[in-house]
């Protein structure tokens, strides 16, 4: 297809048009503008594989999805210590996007493990903001050096379970910056994802997806983003606080009900059509970056990448050492491991990660 013009089509939408474009048309897809040849783009979980829903999607991992490869997780990965690891990683998942027609993978997550009660620690690099910026970073790079994008999430301070969509996370200025927010400038900064996600939570009363300070002042006055900013999965709580906060894209879908509080907005006088245009420019950029480095030919080789599976586990494995005797042990002993994994092992975490793999 035509490299996407993005001046032309700004100029020609309607008000409705321009809003539209600002959630998704399903759970998974950016929405046409058919009447002026806008196509969509399809963005798809997870973090260590594909997630790719052909039919109804949900964001639970109930449904049924493709076979991917099952890459091991950020946590054990991270246990590896190793940047260029991160970055074949990433490179693989690219070619599998590339293949598969997804223009972004909705990963990697650089949350901090401040709770081991967090039911996504898995996905999460590390409690060290250095060490998970350094392996996101990479990541990130691998990924987008086959021409997609990534999504780097949760954004920002997303890291408990009580209350994960509603809590206020209280955090002083200092702590954020050196803890919670440093392993995302990292990734913003070497590495220029194409998309971040904001999460669900507030940070001290403000909801991420309508955070100004957040989202305009540290993230793109400060660290120089220049892609779009996507809600988690139905954390949008206002609309047009969020659009006027550097919010671009909903999702997934809001049956159309939130696009029309934007008109309402514009024609209010609420909502600047330069705000707009602003943001629906860069969902247009998004959308342009896809299909002007996509290949329709593109294939990619499960059994190769299954051998780096392979490799990522073995150098992901951490070795014990009984310094001490610490445990009561002989080298002569044997060791027992009883209970549920040890006859089905846990090789991956649940939710909106699972990846149907093709082989373990």
């Amino acid at each position: 297809m035509n490299s996407i013009d993005i001046k032309h089509l700004l100029s020609e939408m309607t008000v409705e048009e321009k809003a539209s474009l600002c959630s998704g048309a399903d759970f998974w897809h950016t929405k046409t503008v058919e009447r002026l040849g806008l196509p969509n783009i399809m963005v798809s979980d997870g973090p260590h594989g594909l997630r790719k829903q052909d039919d109804a999607g949900d964001h639970v991992g109930l449904l049924d999805s493709i076979k991917a490869v099952c890459f091991p997780a950020s946590c054990a990965l991270a246990s590896s210590y190793d940047r260029d690891l991160a970055h074949e990683v990433g490179v693989a998942l690219g070619e599998e996007c590339q293949a598969e027609e997804i223009s972004t993978i909705l990963g990697p997550g650089v949350n901090m493990k401040r709770s081991p009660l967090c039911g996504r620690n898995f996905e999460y690099f590390s409690e060290d903001p250095f060490l998970a910026g350094e392996l996101a970073a990479n990541y990130v790079n691998g990924v987008q050096s086959q021409q997609v994008g990534t999504s780097v999430k949760h954004f920002a301070v997303n890291n408990q379970e009580t209350k994960r969509m509603s809590i206020s996370a209280e955090v002083d200025e200092r702590t954020l910056r050196e803890i919670y927010l440093a392993a995302y400038e990292t990734v913003v900064k070497s590495a220029q994802p194409w998309t971040m996600m904001c999460s669900y939570n507030c940070i001290n009363g403000v909801y991420s997806c309508e955070n100004d300070w957040l989202l305009n002042q540290v993230l793109r006055k400060e660290w120089g983003f220049k892609g779009l900013v996507m809600t988690d999965w139905g954390a949008m709580n206002d609309r047009v606080k969020s659009l006027k906060a550097g919010l671009e894209l909903e999702m997934p879908s809001s049956n159309e009900i939130t696009d029309q509080f934007i008109v309402q907005a514009v024609d209010n006088g609420q909502l600047s059509m330069e705000e707009l245009d602003l943001s629906v420019t860069r969902i247009l950029e998004l959308v342009k970056k896809y299909y002007d480095g996509h290949n329709e030919r593109a294939t990619y080789d499960k059994e190769t990448h299954h051998k780096l599976v392979r490799k990522v586990a073995g150098e992901s494995a951490v070795l014990l050492k009984n310094e001490d005797h610490i445990l009561p042990l002989k080298k002569s002993d044997s060791v027992v491991f009883i209970g549920e994994f040890a006859v089905k092992p846990r090789y991956q975490g649940g939710g909106s990660s699972h990846i149907n793999s093709f082989k373990v």
